[in-house]
């Protein structure tokens, strides 16, 4: 049976008002929405919201330009496209991961080579992407998975000794640093999502934080049909499509930008808490951290349970006791390879045996972990370690179970 020798509440389960709700809003986005209303320009040609975002949110994040989309998969399909990456190309992207970030590469007609990450923070590491380059190889896409930077500098080196670029995939990390660059600074393209569970929402939504005048000119272009910014005339000067943000959404998402950085440091507190509390469950593993890390904005709480003592059923079980005891949990997401869409697009002719030979620890991810919605990381220190005393009575249930 689980023993620690930390001791914690013996918590059944959590009452439904102790965690916060999500999304959270006030009269802040009350007004905002008015004034979106009000100023007589419901889209961004002509009116004032969407630019005015760009502007907070680049600054936010480090770099000198942004552009505002639909959501955060037209987001990746947007830094592809500034790239020239197409049909026949090949794009590396982490096997854990959400699967908008394949499948933004497949809806381009190029090719998603999965690789594996890093077992203990779950990003993707310099020497599995190595092992995947290819002549093929276009772009290198590294995802911040929940909030963790992945090794910009170690991929970014990787990518220019193969002549290939460096797309980040941020949709967990607004305003996260490594090193002390934040990654909109980066001197590569970003891409964030604004979607209804992410740290910061408008329902859906997306951004792409640019480098340079040059590929945010690009950006803006491909967005918009490729219509240039004064034109009356319908002068579409290049290829693209309509992924503008509307000034609704953009009104929404200022209002949640302003309130985000005391967000993130009440997550940084409450998750350093909940490590502690427990680091010393035996069998239950919480995501490791990075030093270099200076800024991990926690957009999930990662656990995943030792392959040596729970099986994927357990895995399955201690979800859905932690559902019936208050806590907003969900397992992991599998293999990208693992998913049906995965081979309904371009694919690499590698079997699913074969990759998941080579992706050890996204296999792992898949089959073990699961994660805590952040919301739980905004709840009282007194709550938080309830929450650590519920998640050890359901890891308790799901043994008595066998």
């Amino acid at each position: 049976m689980i023993t620690q020798k930390t001791a914690l509440p013996a918590v059944d389960r959590l009452e439904p008002d102790e965690l916060p709700v999500w999304p959270q809003y006030d009269d802040t986005e009350r007004h905002a929405l008015i004034r979106a209303l009000e100023q007589g320009q419901w889209w961004r040609v002509g009116g004032r919201e969407v630019e005015e975002f760009e502007s907070e949110f680049a600054a936010f994040n480090g770099a000198p330009y942004a552009v505002a989309v639909t959501n955060g998969t037209a987001a990746i399909e947007l830094a592809l496209r500034v790239h020239g990456i197409g049909p026949g190309d090949e794009v590396i992207v982490p096997a854990f991961t959400f699967v908008s970030t394949s499948l933004a590469v497949q809806n381009l007609g190029a090719v998603p080579v999965p690789a594996d990450v890093d077992g203990g923070h779950g990003c993707l590491t310099v020497e599995a992407c190595r092992a995947a380059i290819t002549p093929r190889t276009r772009a290198i896409m590294p995802v911040h998975m929940a909030g963790h930077v992945a090794d910009l500098a170690g991929l970014a080196a990787l990518a220019d000794e193969h002549g290939c670029v460096l797309i980040q995939d941020a949709a967990h990390s607004q305003g996260a640093s490594r090193d002390g660059v934040l990654v909109g600074a980066a001197p590569s393209v970003a891409c964030y999502s604004f979607q209804n569970g992410k740290l910061m929402t408008a329902g859906e939504g997306g951004a792409v934080t640019l480098p340079d005048e040059e590929t945010y000119e690009r950006a803006y272009l491909l967005h918009t049909c490729g219509r240039p910014r004064a034109d009356v005339t319908y002068q579409h000067v290049t290829g693209g499509t309509n992924a503008r943000m509307n000034e609704f959404s953009a009104a929404v998402l200022r209002a949640q930008l302003a309130r985000l950085p005391r967000q993130t440091a009440i997550r940084k507190e409450r998750a350093a808490l909940l490590d502690g509390l427990l680091a010393e469950v035996p069998g239950l593993r919480t995501q490791q951290r990075d030093p270099r890390v200076d800024v991990h904005t926690q957009y999930m709480y990662l656990l995943r349970l030792e392959a040596d003592r729970y099986t994927t059923e357990d895995r399955n079980r201690l979800v859905d006791e932690l559902k019936a005891r208050g806590v907003p949990a969900c397992v992991n997401f599998p293999p990208v390879y693992r998913t049906k869409s995965f081979r309904a697009g371009p694919a690499p002719q590698t079997s699913t045996e074969e990759l998941a030979e080579r992706c050890a620890e996204s296999e792992l991810f898949g089959d073990l972990g699961l994660w805590l919605h952040h919301r739980t990381l905004l709840a009282e220190p007194t709550v938080v370690e309830r929450l650590a005393g519920t998640v050890v009575s359901a890891l308790t249930a799901v043994e008595r179970s066998r």
